[in-house]
């Protein structure tokens, strides 16, 4: 009997481990090279101030990804092809040309924080890029979608580093509680760099990646309750990530050199007073690296999945790449298109919070449509109603509102 009870547990834990990924695969790619470098530069700058906003966007994460989920497991379609079958062609361009605004923005970003990484140990950005193409030109056209799975679980495990080393950092908890009750919310550089924040954790291609990857995976409505769990549980993993990176350099430079940060070395330098230059060095590329390989590959796979479902075209890692050009050809190009403009030369920290900002501005549209979806697609038993569907619908407009208002105060 004990025997039997121990197989049967030992199945159901199989079972759960081989439906989780998607979740979890996203939202380490949420924690991406532009997701770090706001966290550094909040912590840098700001202190702990932005530190209450990491936790406050872990439920709003999860609500808005269960969302995404209900509607690729239920309806097994992906986001672009709902919204072109419920509000029409235009409507889904207006979406799909979102998606690929910041898909751009964001593979430019996780190729700068490679490109990044291999200047600390003096490789050339061109070989950098080169060298990153080709794996993940080569993870792609010769895997299937649980093996891609697979590497990007790997490669973004590197991403937990960062909860070392905020530990090692030792943050003060009575300065964590003086600096939460000092918010300067009429500060215009705070606003923006807070709307930076929200637009690095609520993210377009998130909601587009994670319905399409369920489908490609075979999941359908009956493992609905498990693909919730690995959605919240990425969503934990995800937001302590964010918050360990601003506490290691609110720790550090917040508190001793406050100030913004310009490069990546800088950011670097907030870690060796406490890990000692090797280590700090080590332990912050293999962050970034797992943070960057993991994103860039989530984004670009998105781009693929968002504009076959416009254009029709097949669509699956499952396919050979002869029997799905078009998929394997967009997801090529975007890699090749961000490398170039890497290698031309570009301010990560910059850029890298632009792009989060310009994701906050967007979320009106983005989560506008989710919200329309779940409330208008869905069947009843899985519909969006009652009283869950006036609270989502407050936290999805209030968090885009802000991050709009935010936005706009912070750049006039």
């Amino acid at each position: 009997m004990k025997l039997f009870f121990k197989k049967k547990h030992l199945t159901t834990c199989l079972t759960y481990l081989s439906i989780f990924g998607p979740g979890i695969v996203v939202m380490l790619a949420d924690t991406d090279a532009g997701s770090v470098i706001v966290a550094a530069q909040s912590g840098a700058v700001w202190g702990y101030k932005l530190l209450f906003l990491q936790f406050i966007l872990m439920p709003i994460l999860f609500i808005t990804q269960e969302l995404t989920v209900r509607l690729g497991l239920v309806t097994g379609k992906g986001h672009g092809e709902l919204i072109k079958k419920e509000f029409g062609i235009f409507w889904a361009w207006i979406s799909v040309s979102t998606l690929l605004i910041c898909c751009v923005g964001a593979i430019i970003t996780e190729l700068s924080g490679l490109a990044s990484v291999g200047a600390l140990v003096d490789i050339p950005v061109r070989k950098t890029m080169t060298l990153t193409l080709l794996f993940l030109i080569f993870i792609a056209w010769t895997g299937t979608y649980r093996s891609v799975e697979l590497i990007a679980l790997c490669i973004g495990a590197f991403e937990l580093v960062f909860l070392w080393v905020a530990f090692k950092a030792h943050p003060s908890l009575s300065e964590i509680k003086t600096q939460l009750i000092q918010i300067p919310w009429h500060n215009q550089n705070f606003l923006y760099l807070m709307a930076g924040n929200i637009g690095a954790v609520i993210m377009p291609w998130m909601i587009f990646y994670q319905q399409s990857a369920l489908l490609d995976k075979g999941l359908s409505a009956k493992h609905l309750k498990i693909a919730r769990w690995d959605t919240a549980i990425g969503a934990f993993i995800t937001q302590l990530i964010m918050a360990a990176v601003l506490i290691t350099t609110a720790a550090s430079l917040g508190k001793t050199h406050p100030g913004s940060l310009n490069t990546v070395q800088d950011i670097t330098n907030a870690l060796t007073p406490t890990l000692g230059d090797a280590v700090g060095k080590l332990l912050f590329s293999l962050g970034m690296i797992g943070a960057s390989l993991v994103a860039t590959i989530v984004v670009s796979l998105t781009a693929a999945w968002g504009l076959g479902e416009i254009l029709g075209y097949r669509r699956s890692l499952q396919d050979h790449p002869l029997e799905a050009p078009w998929f394997y050809g967009v997801y090529t190009l975007t890699l090749i298109a961000g490398g170039l403009v890497v290698a031309s030369g570009i301010n990560l920290v910059k850029l890298s919070v632009a792009v989060e900002v310009m994701n906050a501005l967007l979320l009106p549209i983005v989560l506008g449509f989710l919200y329309m979806l779940a409330w208008k697609t869905l069947p009843e038993p899985y519909r969006l109603k009652g009283k869950y569907a006036v609270f989502t619908g407050i936290i999805l407009g209030a968090t885009s509102l802000f991050g709009l208002i935010a936005g706009l105060m912070g750049i006039f």
